[in-house]
């Protein structure tokens, strides 16, 4: 199912891309699963694990940068490693590794929430900006309100987040936090945002009148005419 409406056609496959899709999903997933292993397989053992974390989160750097992915991506997803890391090591809690993704949902979440609050809602702004409109559809009151109500689905996905690893990291049980939030956080990265994806498009499509053009199609207000002062008298 694309993301579209009448005659719209904005493909899942490149707006999940644009918001970090399959590959962004395993980078960021991929050094938490390197640091439990190691953590459970050197008997909880919080050095070697932080090891393995940051040489998988410099590896999968160097392959994207090999691969011509934007720097500042690559540079950012190795950055969040590393923190995680930083803070692991500084308060010994091996389920510590979850608080930097927590936040970082916590913040999206509000960012998200406070671009509808003052009508620029941020699906919309990205679907603009792919399809070409740039912010041409905010002159569209239906679709502001549409993409208001489809971005309103991804906070909850965020805030579903954040709702969900926190048990696990303010659990008193080490095992049951690092097990039970690392593969919280898998189910909640790809998975998740393909439903949300699917959601938000079915939430566009349900929102939009049945006569409206669709999404690449903005219906803009009709310039009012002067008022000619002479022939109204």
């Amino acid at each position: 199912m694309a993301l579209s409406t009448a005659s719209d056609t904005v493909r899942q496959d490149t707006l999940v891309s644009l918001l970090g899709g399959k590959r962004g999903a395993f980078d960021a997933t991929a050094p938490l699963v390197v640091f439990i292993l190691t953590w459970l397989l050197t008997g909880n053992s919080i050095a070697w694990g932080v090891t393995a974390s940051l040489a998988c989160a410099a590896l999968i750097a160097a392959v994207r940068l090999r691969q011509k992915s934007k720097p500042r991506a690559v540079v950012l997803g190795l950055l969040s490693v590393c923190v995680a890391c930083l803070v692991v090591i500084y308060t010994g809690r091996p389920q510590d590794i979850l608080l930097p993704r927590i936040l970082s949902n916590a913040a999206s979440a509000l960012v998200w929430a406070a671009f509808i609050i003052f009508r620029r809602p941020l699906l919309g702004l990205i679907v603009g900006a792919m399809v070409g409109q740039k912010t041409r559809w905010r002159l569209d009151p239906e679709l502001v309100r549409a993409y208001s109500v489809a971005s309103w689905i991804w906070v909850a996905m965020y805030a579903l987040r954040v709702a969900i690893l926190t048990p696990f990291w303010i659990a008193d049980r080490e095992v049951v936090a690092v097990l039970g939030g690392t593969l919280a956080q898998v189910l909640l990265s790809w998975p998740l945002l393909l439903l949300c994806l699917v959601v938000s498009g079915w939430a566009i499509k349900a929102v939009l009148p049945d006569d409206h053009p669709g999404l690449l199609h903005p219906v803009t207000p009709e310039p009012t005419a002067p008022v000619d002062d002479q022939a109204a008298r």
